[in-house]
Order: structure tokens, then C-alpha cells, then sequence
């Protein structure tokens, strides 16, 4: 543990609170609006886009990865447009990090608020528009609000899945020490190198970030449930 420093042990956990933070805030955005979307009226095809958006959530994290690296590659029309565009490839970065914690996250925040959109009472809806709401009023002022325990238990699910993610993330964006490597791939490495006290702090560390997300959960969903 000697060859070990401060900015070693934290650099691993800084860029998974880093990927996590951003990750969840995309996803929570994109979720939202696909469960929105998706929920107010029916749609040709519905079953077959849902299916799409539900993958991740059976697929191995390796299969996602590689259909990742596919895409985001090279020789992938998106990683080409990213690279022309930013001059450097997009796959062994950290904003390639976030890509796999927003695609494995996706599915977990889209069914739990459209659950909860799908709970908020369509007359109240109707009534709003019948006082010449718009569709964003009506979203801002009456779904939204309505469905806040489920947009609170998403984002917590979202910003979870992301935090824990291993297989995909080590696909598309490796295992870099100070550039990519995220906690739970450098607890898999201290792991292997038998560095075991070294995996069980980033283990404590992870294991309390999650803890202190749940207590936050707990308190905004009383805080929800007393209005």
C-alpha cells in the first residue's frame, strides 16, 4: 500500500462520481421524455420501440459494449463523426464512459416514469388544457409534479446503474489509470493484483455514496408524500 497515493486511491472514485453525475442527467432527461412520449398516446410500432428501449437491461454488458465500440469506433459512422469533428476518437475517454452508464441506465429510468406517468389521473390533464394550458404547461405544472416520486426513485435508480457500471465501460472506454479507469474497474484490477485492502476502500467508498443516495431518496420521497 506504500507505492499508493491520495491522488491514486481518489482518482478512480472522482471520475465515476464524475461519469456518474453526467450520465444521470442525460439519461434522467432522455428517459423522461421517451416515457412521456410514449405514454400519451398509442403508437404504431410501440411494442417493438419499447423492446429496443428495454435491451440493455437483459443484454450482457460485454454484448452492449461491443455494439458500442461497433458504433463508436473508428470505423463506425458515429465514432468517424466525432473524430472529424473533435479531432480525436471518441472510445477510450471518459465521455465514452458516460455513453455506456447513459445506454445501460436508459432502460431502468424510462419504465419507472412511464409507471408513473401512467399512474397520473388523465382528467386532471384534460381539465388543465380545458383553461388553455399548453403541452409543456400541463408537463410542467401537473405530470411532472404528479409523477415526482417516480422521477425521484429514476434518477436515484439511473445515477445507481451508472455508478456500478463495469462490462460495457471496459469495452469502449478501458481500464487507463488517471484517464478512464472508474472504481469498479480498478477494484476488478486491485482484485487481481491481490491488493485486497486496496478493493475493499473503493468497496466502502462506493458501498457509502450508495448508502447516502438512498437516504436522500427516502427523505425527498417523505417530503413528497407529506404535500
Amino acid at each position: 500500500m506504500s507505492e499508493w497515493t491520495w491522488e491514486d486511491w481518489s482518482a478512480p472514485l472522482v471520475l465515476s462520481l464524475k461519469i456518474c453525475f453526467t450520465a444521470s442527467l442525460f439519461v434522467a432527461i432522455l428517459g423522461v421524455w421517451a416515457a412521456w412520449w410514449m405514454t400519451r398516446k398509442k403508437r404504431r410500432g410501440k411494442l417493438i420501440l419499447e423492446t429496443i428501449f428495454m435491451l440493455p437491461l437483459v443484454l450482457p454488458p460485454t454484448v452492449i459494449g461491443f455494439l458500442l465500440l461497433v458504433t463508436l469506433g473508428r470505423r463506425g459512422w458515429v465514432g468517424i463523426a466525432y473524430e472529424w469533428l473533435f479531432n480525436q476518437p471518441i472510445i477510450f475517454t471518459w465521455i465514452a464512459g458516460i455513453i455506456a452508464a447513459v445506454v445501460v441506465a436508459f432502460p431502468l429510468v424510462y419504465q419507472t416514469m412511464k409507471t408513473g406517468f401512467q399512474g397520473v389521473e388523465r382528467h386532471l390533464e384534460d381539465s388543465a388544457r380545458s383553461v388553455g394550458a399548453g403541452e409543456w404547461q400541463v408537463f410542467r405544472y401537473i405530470t411532472l409534479p404528479l409523477a415526482g416520486r417516480s422521477f425521484v426513485s429514476s434518477y436515484i435508480l439511473g445515477f445507481a446503474r451508472s455508478l456500478g457500471e463495469f462490462g460495457a465501460t471496459l469495452m469502449i472506454a478501458g481500464n487507463i489509470p488517471g484517464v478512464t479507469q472508474t472504481t469498479p474497474t480498478a477494484i476488478y484490477t486491485a482484485v487481481e493484483s491481490g491488493h485486497m485492502t486496496l478493493a475493499w476502500s473503493w468497496t466502502a467508498a462506493i458501498i457509502a455514496v450508495s448508502f447516502l443516495m438512498l437516504i436522500v431518496t427516502g427523505r425527498l420521497n417523505e417530503t413528497l408524500n407529506n404535500k
